[in-house]
Formats: C-alpha cells, structure tokens, sequence
C-alpha cells in the first residue's frame, strides 16, 4: 500500500520467490517477513503445502531446467554426479517419473549413503573418491553438480555424443582453468547449463503441475525446521557424513 507499484494479490493465493540474490545482495532470506522486488515474485495457483512448495523453487525449479537443456530420452543412461544433494535427488525423481525405463546412477563421496539413494530410486550408486568415479562406464547424459572441480573427469564418462550439463559447485569451484574445449568435448561430446536466475514462469508452473499430478512423487524435503531452529538446520546440512536431500525452513 506504500507504493504506487505495489504487487497486489487475491487473498490466498500464493507466491514464490527464486533467487535474484535474496541473503546475499540484500536481506532476508531468514527472515519472517521479507521485502523483494515485485519482479522476482511470481504469483502461482496450488494446492500444495507449504513444506511441498518451498522444494519446488529453486531445486526442483533447476532440476527440471537441467532435465529440458539436456534433452533426455527413454533412450538414454543417465549419470547424477553429486547425486545425495537436493538437486541430484529432485533431478533424478523428475527422470524416472517422466521416463521410468531409464536407469540412473547417482555419485556420492560417502559410500554409507548408497542404500539410501538407492531407496529413493538410483538404480545404480558409483563412489566419488578423491575426485575419481570408480567406474569405467560411460553415460549418454550427465548432470554434473559438482562443477568446475570434477567437470573433466565427468566429461571422460560422457559417451560419444553424448551431453553433459554443469550446473551445481558443490566443489567450492567457480571457474574452469585451463579447460581445452576442443580436447575435452572431443568426440561429439556437447557441454550445456541451466541458470536458475532466468526464470520462465511457464516453467514453473509446469514442473508444479507434474508435481500436482503425481506424475514426480515424493517432493517433499527429508527434514523441516521451524525458523527458530535456523542452527540445527545448518548443523544438519553441513554434515557431511548424515546431509542428505532438500530441508526446507518453515516460519
């Protein structure tokens, strides 16, 4: 009411915000109550719970943009590369719920975390170790959410022509160095992204509908904090022995 171009919305109805640098150019991504530019606020129509929707943007958001930019067919054998993150469980639900025949193997680093990725639906769980896949498989589509860190040695169990999408940097890299795209993508091999800051909010709310329809199952997060237990979800996140999947911080 303060503003002449203030976002005004039916009672009920609710909004999600992705990103647009919401805790980190500005305030508020811990807060009860948050101002935000009205033009990354998108006005949605669900019946979803809060702790459903709150997984949806940016994870599944992102997830689902990886999946187009990678083009996947029932074809396909895919590889999830940093796969005991939100993102490489969110992505792989979208996989199998959309193409079910396609097998999926997920990386981890902790190898205590295999049965569990498996019960989320991996049909097949490689060990990350010291950067390495134990394995000499290779896959027709890769997402890689390690990032720049593990590109090169994702990119060597990228089968000919296949593709590869970098879109996490769970490695604490930014940028690639000394990366020789004509050597590394040789083979017909293509490198693609997604960049979960252009948003399309027909794309939201299609992956939102597939949710809705129960065509991907089992959005919700693995555990649900309350505001108030910002420490402990932080704890539990950054523990890399026991984290696992999307937490989601309710008000």
């Amino acid at each position: 009411e303060q503003t002449t171009d203030a976002l005004r919305l039916p009672i009920g109805q609710k909004v999600v915000s992705i990103m647009g640098e919401m805790g980190r150019a500005f305030d508020g991504s811990y807060a009860e109550y948050v101002l935000l530019p009205n033009d990354q606020i998108y006005p949605i129509e669900t019946k979803l719970e809060w702790d459903v929707l709150a997984s949806i943007p940016e994870t599944y958001y992102t997830a689902y943009g990886s999946f187009r930019s990678l083009d996947i067919t029932d074809k396909d054998e895919v590889l999830v590369r940093g796969a005991t993150s939100s993102l490489g469980i969110a992505f792989m639900k979208i996989v199998k719920g959309l193409y079910p025949s396609v097998t999926v193997t997920g990386t981890t680093r902790r190898l205590h975390k295999a049965e569990r990725l498996r019960q989320e639906g991996f049909d097949d769980v490689i060990v990350d170790q010291d950067g390495k896949l134990q394995t000499n498989k290779v896959y027709t589509k890769i997402i890689d959410l390690v990032g720049p860190k593990a590109i090169k040695n994702s990119i060597s169990h990228l089968a000919q022509y296949g593709t590869i999408c970098s879109v996490g940097q769970l490695g604490n890299e930014w940028y690639l160095n000394t990366f020789d795209p004509i050597i590394e993508l040789r083979g017909f091999k293509k490198l693609t992204s997604f960049y979960s800051g252009d948003v399309e909010i027909q794309l939201l709310n299609h992956i939102i509908r597939l949710i809705e329809k129960g065509h991907i199952s089992n959005v919700g997060p693995v555990k649900v904090f309350g505001l108030n237990q910002i420490v402990e979800a932080h704890e539990y996140v950054e523990n890399e022995q026991e984290s696992f999947g999307k937490v989601v911080v309710i008000p």
